[in-house]
C-alpha cells in the first residue's frame, strides 16, 4: 500500500511540473509577441538618475556627447559620455577658483595637436568662404595647431557642450566690425564642431536682422540652439556710435551720416536687455579713407565737430561714452557680462594694404611666442573700461605674435592685395574665444 501511494505522489508532483513548465513557456512566449505586456515592468532605465540640467541640452557633435535623455520629438539619443561630465566639472572649478584678475594676456603660444576645433573646409554654414584658408590655394597650415597658455591661469577646455551649457537660457551679441564678424563665425564653428547643424535656428528677425531690399546682406545674424535655448548673435556697428542720416538740401540723392560719438549704436539701446554677454569691438575704421567712403560727419552733444578733430581722439571719446553708458545698464543688470575687446593687429610690411604692403611670412612664431607685459597693447581700450564693470578682453599682444595666420595673397578676389588684417579660419579669433569662455 505504502508503495502504491508513494508511486501515485510522484505521479501527481510529475504532473504539476510539467503543466507550470507549459504555462511558463506559453507566458514568455506571449511576453516576447506582445510588447504591451512589457509596459506593466519595471525597466533598469526608470532607476537611473539623470540631473535636469541634461533635459534641454543643444545636440551633441563629434567629440561632445551628452545624455540619452532627449525630448519625445527627437528620433536620436545621444549617449553618455561620463568622462565629459567629469571633465566638465574639474574645468568649472578651475574657472570658480581662477580669480577675476587673472591676466589671460600675459603667456604664450605652445603646439597642440587637438587644435584645431573645427575643419575650415567643413564649417561651410556659419564660415565666410573668403575666410576659410582651407579652400585657398594655401598649402601650409601649421599655423592651426597652437594654443594659447596663460602664464597663472589654469584654462577650462572648450567644447560645444560646456559652452551651450554654461550658456542655457542666455545670449551671447557680438557687436563690432568685420574682426568681430570673424570672432561670431569662429564661435559658431567651435560650437557645432564645423557641422551644419541643421537643428540650429535663424532667428535674426528677433533682432532686426533682415536683409534689406538692395542690400548685399544683413546687419548680422542669430543662431538659436533650440535644446539650450542659446542664441548667438552678431551686429554691425563698426564705430559702435548712433548714425542718423543728414538732409543734404542741395543733393538730395547724396546721403552723409551724423556719427554722434556720445551715443551708443541703437541697436544695443533696443535689445542690450536681452543679452547676458556682449562682447564690443572697433578701431579699423577711425581712418580719413573709411570716414570719406562711408560719408560720416563727427557730432557729440548735439553739435556737429570740425573735421580736423584727430579720430584718434574721437575714438577716445567713443569708447569712454559707450563704457560709460554700458556702466549704468550692469547697475540695473548685475547679470549683464559685458567685455571690450582690444583691438586686433595688423601685419602690413613694406606698405599699407593700398600701397603694396604684405604678408608673406608662413613660419610660425617666427617673431617669438610669448607675451611678457603687463599692461595691454591697446591702451586707450584698457584706459575706457579702468574703473568701470566693463571688462577688457585683451587679444592684442598675444595676436600680434601671429602674423602667419592672415589671409595674405591667398584671398579669392585679392587681385593681388594682400589681406593682413583678417585672419585666417579656423586660426587666432578661437582663442580670443577660448579666453572669452573662461571668463563667462
Amino acid at each position: 500500500m505504502k508503495g502504491a501511494y508513494w508511486h501515485k505522489l510522484t505521479g501527481t508532483k510529475v504532473s504539476f511540473t510539467v503543466i507550470f513548465l507549459l504555462i511558463t513557456t506559453v507566458f514568455v512566449y506571449t511576453w516576447r509577441r506582445n510588447p504591451l505586456l512589457t509596459s506593466f515592468l519595471l525597466s533598469s532605465n526608470q532607476f537611473r538618475i539623470i540631473p535636469k540640467d541634461f533635459e534641454n541640452l543643444q545636440e551633441s557633435y563629434p567629440g561632445n556627447k551628452l545624455p540619452s535623455k532627449v525630448p519625445d520629438n527627437t528620433s536620436e539619443a545621444p549617449d553618455i559620455d561620463p568622462d565629459v561630465w567629469n571633465d566638465e566639472k574639474e574645468d568649472d572649478e578651475v574657472r570658480e577658483n581662477d580669480p577675476e584678475g587673472c591676466n589671460y594676456a600675459k603667456g604664450k603660444w605652445v603646439p597642440d595637436s587637438r587644435r584645431p576645433f573645427y575643419s575650415g573646409s567643413e564649417c561651410k554654414r556659419w564660415l565666410s568662404e573668403m575666410w576659410a584658408c582651407r579652400l585657398t590655394q594655401r598649402t601650409d597650415f601649421s599655423f592651426e595647431n597652437f594654443r594659447w597658455q596663460p602664464e597663472n591661469c589654469k584654462t577650462p577646455s572648450f567644447t560645444g557642450t560646456k559652452f551651450l551649457r554654461r550658456m542655457r537660457n542666455k545670449t551671447l551679441a557680438f557687436v563690432g566690425d568685420s574682426l568681430g564678424r570673424q570672432q561670431f563665425q569662429s564661435m559658431m564653428c567651435m560650437i557645432t564642431g564645423g557641422k551644419p547643424a541643421p537643428q540650429v535656428q535663424d532667428v535674426g528677425w528677433e533682432f532686426g536682422l533682415v536683409k534689406a531690399r538692395g542690400a548685399l546682406r544683413p546687419d548680422g545674424w542669430a543662431y538659436r540652439f533650440p535644446r539650450s535655448n542659446t542664441t548667438v548673435l552678431f551686429y554691425w556697428s563698426a564705430s559702435l556710435c548712433e548714425l542718423q542720416p543728414l538732409l543734404n538740401v542741395s543733393d538730395p540723392k547724396f546721403v552723409s551720416y551724423a556719427l554722434h560719438l556720445d551715443r551708443p549704436v541703437t541697436f544695443l539701446k533696443k535689445y542690450l536687455d536681452r543679452f547676458h554677454v556682449l562682447v564690443l569691438n572697433t578701431g579699423h575704421h577711425w581712418n580719413r579713407g573709411k570716414f570719406q567712403g562711408n560719408h560720416w560727419k563727427l557730432h557729440a552733444y548735439g553739435k556737429p565737430f570740425s573735421d580736423k578733430v584727430d579720430l584718434s581722439t574721437a575714438k577716445n571719446l567713443t569708447l569712454h561714452s559707450i563704457v560709460s553708458w554700458l556702466d549704468s545698464q550692469i547697475v540695473r543688470n548685475p547679470n549683464l557680462k559685458v567685455f571690450l575687446r582690444t583691438l586686433s593687429p595688423r601685419h602690413f610690411v613694406n606698405g599699407d594694404w593700398n600701397t603694396g604692403g604684405s604678408c608673406d611670412n608662413t613660419m610660425p612664431l617666427k617673431g617669438g611666442s610669448e607675451v611678457l607685459q603687463e599692461k595691454s597693447s591697446d591702451p586707450v581700450a584698457e584706459l575706457a573700461v579702468n574703473g568701470s564693470q566693463v571688462r577688457l578682453l585683451d587679444i592684442t599682444a598675444l595676436s600680434q605674435l601671429r602674423d602667419e595666420c592672415h589671409i595674405s595673397k591667398y584671398g579669392k578676389s585679392s587681385n593681388g592685395v594682400h589681406d593682413c588684417l583678417h585672419w585666417c579660419l579656423p586660426g587666432v579669433p578661437d582663442t580670443w574665444n577660448e579666453i572669452l569662455f573662461a571668463r563667462i
